[in-house]
């Protein structure tokens, strides 16, 4: 889950921009999505690239697999 670390929560979080590449016509490469906080104007950017396997995550967002304190 992507949350914004000023709120700690993903409830207002916008996906303001998205894009999602196809190398080759069928299987995902990359998926590229830009985030806006709607409570307090935070921004950031989740990128995972399937090629390298990887995560890369810039801005006020972070990725968590628990639950968030604010629901």
């Amino acid at each position: 889950m992507i949350t914004c670390t000023n709120c700690e929560t993903a409830q207002f979080l916008q996906i303001t921009q998205s894009r999602v590449y196809f190398e080759d016509g069928e299987m995902i490469n990359e998926i590229s999505e830009t985030y806006e906080c709607t409570l307090c104007g935070a921004t950031g950017r989740y990128v995972y690239d399937d090629d390298c396997n990887e995560e890369t995550i810039t801005g006020d967002v972070e990725h968590t697999t628990e639950r968030p304190k604010y629901a």
